[in-house]
């Protein structure tokens, strides 16, 4: 056996040996002393999660309003039962005790929304994908700047277990400099037929791979992507309306990522996600997303942290939480609408790709492709 071939089973068996996982700081943060009033506007069903992980962490919500009053009174009922509840998002903004509002509406509406609140002096956590605009929201993350408070968006992948423990790994240079991120998810996305979400054009890569693509923004860090290039598909048998067979390649100066999204999938499901690095890799897999295996492989061996929590609800817990403690540090939420933007830049780049059928350089592309703004 030659000395080339001792020295990779050498290294082979070094980096398959089992080892403590170190131990990261992936877990959601709560302010030390800041419980401020916060308001929710709009009560459709996703917000369930805001507020049980809300009242899991013991913040205070003043405010449930809803177009549809007995939305709100069904969370006042179920989750804080002191909150007054409003069907004009604008009385919720005129009161003064109330500091920070979490803005849970569909993205055209909720535009405006985001405007009024940070002119009222709120701070303001948005629900993703954070504006159909690019334009749009850079004045926004202006107009925050100038007001004094805080805007975030509520990315809460950044908080799922597996996903928050490989950024933080990432974060402590475990890895080393990140060459290649390979995301798939395999799955049923079908539910939607019937629904408001049924009728989104961009379906999979707007609405659902927004959380991937800014899973990409903290992967790569300060590396910016050059060239997005996607494509769209309707499966065969899929009962919803929107294409439901998307993926994406993304382009950087010496590294590359690629995603996957089969949302027509019926047996057996798979969530997986790989990174690699100078120093290291990890990898997560699973059949869904609250369950996932996470394996960080280094010249030190193989470790596989026992993550606690899962995404539902650990991971809205992590978006209020931040921006919470953001606003008691004095800094910008690790949240914040100004990265955002540039997750929504790869994500604007993809839609247009599919469509145009050619790369697309992200930040060419200023409004999401087929986007209402009616609601502006």
């Amino acid at each position: 056996m030659s000395s080339k071939t001792d020295d990779a089973c050498t290294l082979t068996a070094r980096t398959s040996k089992p080892v403590a996982a170190p131990p990261l700081p992936y877990q959601p943060r709560d302010p030390q002393h800041y419980r401020p009033a916060i308001g929710l506007i709009a009560c459709g069903g996703i917000t369930a999660h805001h507020l049980n992980a809300y009242q899991q962490a013991g913040y205070h919500v003043a405010a449930l309003c809803d177009l549809v009053p007995s939305r709100a009174r069904k969370w006042k009922a179920k989750f804080y039962p002191d909150a007054k509840v409003y069907r004009d998002y604008r009385e919720v903004l005129r009161r003064d005790d109330i500091e920070v509002v979490d803005v849970a509406t569909h993205p055209a509406e909720r535009m405006p929304i985001i405007e009024e609140a940070l002119r009222a002096g709120k701070h303001v956590l948005s629900q993703k994908p954070f504006v159909l605009d690019l334009g749009f929201g850079q004045r926004m993350v202006d107009l925050a700047d100038r007001q004094g408070v805080r805007l975030a968006v509520n990315q809460n992948g950044r908080w799922a277990p597996h996903f928050s423990y490989l950024r933080e790994a990432i974060r402590a240079g475990l890895l080393g400099q990140v060459t290649a991120a390979h995301l798939s998810v395999h799955w049923d996305h079908n539910w939607v037929k019937g629904t408001a979400f049924d009728q989104v054009q961009h379906l999979l890569l707007y609405d659902f791979a927004i959380h991937w693509f800014d899973m990409l923004t903290c992967i790569f860090g300060d590396l910016r992507a050059t060239r997005v290039y996607a494509s769209l598909a309707h499966s065969p048998q899929q009962a919803a309306r929107p294409a439901l067979l998307a993926q994406a390649l993304v382009e950087y100066d010496g590294a590359q990522a690629s995603l996957a999204f089969d949302a027509d999938t019926h047996f057996g499901p798979q969530d997986r996600t790989y990174v690699a690095g100078t120093l290291g890799s990890v990898s997560s897999v699973g059949p869904d997303l609250k369950r996932q295996t996470l394996t960080l492989a280094t010249a030190a061996g193989q470790a596989t942290p026992v993550l606690e929590g899962h995404w539902f609800d650990d991971g809205f817990h992590g978006t209020m939480g931040e921006l919470l403690c953001a606003i008691e540090e004095g800094r910008e939420p690790f949240n914040g609408a100004r990265d955002n933007l540039r997750s929504l830049e790869l994500c604007f780049a993809a839609v247009a790709s599919a469509e145009r059928h050619k790369a697309v350089t992200p930040g060419s592309v200023r409004v999401l492709p087929g986007a209402n703004l009616s609601g502006r």
